[in-house]
C-alpha cells in the first residue's frame, strides 16, 4: 500500500512544465489592404473564406473538373498520407505518458543436483526429482514519471505536427481548386483566341480569293496580292499556335485532375461566365491569421518549437523511472491463486545528469534557435499572404479599368478597319491601309481576351489568397474550419 501511495504521489508531482509561455509574434503588416473600403468589408469577412467553391464557380464543366481533381489529385493523396503518418507518430509519442501494462505467466521446472545440496525439498522431508515454480504477474517496466513535462512537451510538439499536416492538406486543397480554376480559364481564353484567329483567317482567305481574281484579271497589282498572302500566312501561324496552347491547357488540366478528362463532361459555360461573383470582400489583414491555412500551419510549427524548449529544459533535471509488478508465485500450481501466493514489487530509480559535456546545453540552444527560426518564417508567411492579397486587390481595380479600355479599343479598331476596307473597295486608298487596320483590330482582339482572362484569373487568385476554396459548400462562419 505504501508503494502504491508513493507511486500516486509521483504522478501528482508530474505537473511541472518547463516550456516558456507562448506569445503570438507581432505582425509587421498594415492595418488595411490597398483599396480597402473599411468597415463595410468587416461585417462580411467570413464570406470569402467560408464561400464554398461550388457556390463560387458556376460553370458546370469547371465544377465537375474540381470534383474530379479533389478526388484524384496526387498531391492531395500524398498530403492525406502525410496526415496519417503524423497521427501515427503522435499516438506513439502520446503513449509514453502512460505505463505500458503487460501481463504474463510462467512456469519453471528444474532437476536439482544432489551435489548442490538440493536432494531434499526444504520442509518436506522427501526427496524430489524436479523443482517446480509457477508465477503470474501484471505490471510495467521502465516507466518515466514526467515530473518536468519533458514527455508532455514532446507530445505537444507532435500534436502540433499533426495540426500542421492538416493545415498543409487544406492549403493543398485550396491551391488545387485555384489551379484548376485558373488553368480552366486559360483554356477558355486560348479557345477564344483560336476562335478569333479562325474568324480573321476566314475573312483574310475570302479577301485573298477576291484579290487573286482581281490580279488574274489585271485589276490589282502583285504587291497587293503579296500583302494579302502575308496576312493569311500570319493568321495561319497564329492558328497553329493557339491549337497548341489549347492542347497544352488540356494536358495541364489532366495533371491537376489526376485522371484523363472524361468525354461526358458538361459543356463549358461561355467565356466570362465561370462565376457570378464579380467582387469579393477582403476584410482585414488580421483575419488572414485564422483564414489562411499556410499561416495557421506555420504557427503550429512555431508552437511545436516552443514546446520543444520545455522538453530540452527538462533534460537538466533528475529523471525518475519506475518498474512495478503484482502477481502470484507458488511451488505448487494448485496454490498459485491462493491469498498466500500474492507477491508484488516496485523498483524506482533516479538519474541525475552531471557531466553531459554540453549535450543538454546544445539541445536547449538548438531548440531556442529553432523557435527563432520558425518565428521568422511565420512572420514571413504572414507578410507574403498580405502581399498576395494586396497584389490581387490592386490588380482587381486595374484589370476592371483596363478591360473597359480594351473593349473600347476593339470597338474603335473595328470601325477603323471597316472604314479602311470601304475606302479600299472604293479605290481611294491602297490595300496597305486596310492591312494595317486589320492587323490593329486583330491585336486589339487578342489583347482584350488576355486582359479579360487575367481579370477572371485574378478573381480566383483573390479567392485563394483570402483562404477560400477549402469547402465544397458554403458553411457558417461560426463553425470552425477543422470541423469540416
Amino acid at each position: 500500500m505504501k508503494a502504491r501511495l508513493g507511486f500516486a504521489a509521483l504522478l501528482m508531482l508530474s505537473g511541472c512544465n518547463m516550456a516558456p509561455r507562448y506569445h503570438q509574434p507581432t505582425q509587421a503588416v498594415q492595418n488595411a489592404y490597398p483599396q480597402d473600403t473599411g468597415a463595410k468589408n468587416v461585417s462580411s469577412v467570413a464570406k470569402s473564406y467560408n464561400l464554398g467553391w461550388e457556390d463560387f464557380f458556376t460553370d458546370p464543366r469547371l465544377k465537375a473538373l474540381v470534383q474530379l481533381g479533389l478526388r484524384n489529385n496526387r498531391d492531395l493523396a500524398a498530403q492525406a498520407a502525410a496526415i496519417t503518418v503524423a497521427r501515427g507518430q503522435y499516438e506513439i509519442q502520446n503513449a509514453s505518458l502512460f505505463p505500458i501494462i503487460t501481463a504474463g505467466g510462467q512456469g519453471m521446472f528444474m532437476a536439482p543436483s544432489s551435489t548442490a545440496g538440493f536432494s531434499f525439498a526444504p520442509g518436506l522431508g522427501t526427496s524430489v526429482s524436479t523443482l517446480r515454480l509457477y508465477q503470474t504477474s501484471i505490471g510495467f517496466s521502465s516507466y518515466e514519471v514526467d515530473l518536468w513535462g519533458r514527455i508532455r512537451n514532446l507530445t505537444k510538439q507532435q500534436a502540433e505536427t499533426v495540426l500542421n499536416s492538416v493545415e498543409g492538406a487544406r492549403n493543398v486543397l485550396i491551391t488545387t481548386v485555384s489551379q484548376i480554376g485558373t488553368t480552366y480559364i486559360q483554356w477558355l481564353a486560348d479557345r477564344e483566341q483560336l476562335r478569333v484567329t479562325r474568324d480573321t483567317l476566314k475573312s483574310q482567305r475570302d479577301t485573298l480569293r477576291l484579290t487573286q481574281l482581281s490580279y488574274d484579271n489585271g485589276e490589282t497589282d502583285a504587291l497587293t496580292l503579296a500583302q494579302v498572302k502575308t496576312q493569311v500566312e500570319q493568321a495561319s501561324a497564329y492558328e497553329a499556335q493557339y491549337l497548341r496552347a489549347v492542347a497544352d491547357d488540356e494536358h495541364g488540366l489532366q495533371v491537376l485532375v489526376g485522371v484523363p478528362l472524361p468525354a461526358d463532361l458538361p459543356p463549358p459555360a461561355p467565356f466570362g461566365a465561370q462565376t457570378m461573383i464579380s467582387d469579393l470582400p477582403e476584410g482585414l489583414p488580421s483575419d488572414l491569421l485564422a483564414q489562411r491555412p499556410d499561416i495557421v500551419a506555420a504557427e503550429h510549427t512555431l508552437i511545436g518549437a516552443n514546446a520543444s524548449i520545455g522538453a530540452a529544459r527538462a533534460e537538466f533535471f533528475p529523471k525518475v523511472t519506475l518498474t512495478a509488478s503484482e502477481g502470484t508465485s507458488s511451488l505448487q500450481f494448485r496454490k498459485l491463486f491462493t491469498p498466500g501466493a500474492e507477491t508484488w514489487s516496485v523498483s524506482p530509480s533516479i538519474s541525475l545528469p552531471i557531466f553531459t559535456w554540453g549535450q543538454s546545453e546544445g539541445n536547449l540552444l538548438m531548440a531556442k534557435g529553432q523557435k527563432l527560426q520558425y518565428a521568422a518564417q511565420y512572420e514571413k508567411t504572414v507578410q507574403t499572404a498580405f502581399r498576395e492579397v494586396s497584389d490581387a486587390l490592386t490588380a482587381r481595380e486595374t484589370y476592371t479599368a483596363q478591360q473597359q479600355h480594351m473593349q473600347s479599343l476593339v470597338d474603335q479598331s473595328q470601325k477603323a478597319y471597316d472604314l479602311a476596307k470601304m475606302r479600299y473597295d472604293a479605290g481611294i486608298d491602297s490595300y496597305l491601309t486596310t492591312l494595317e487596320q486589320q492587323r490593329t483590330l486583330y491585336q486589339a482582339q487578342q489583347n482584350a481576351i488576355l486582359v479579360q482572362a487575367a481579370r477572371f484569373q485574378n478573381l480566383v487568385t483573390l479567392y485563394r489568397a483570402l483562404g477560400g476554396g477549402w469547402s465544397q459548400k458554403t458553411v457558417s462562419p461560426t463553425v470552425p474550419a477543422a470541423t469540416h
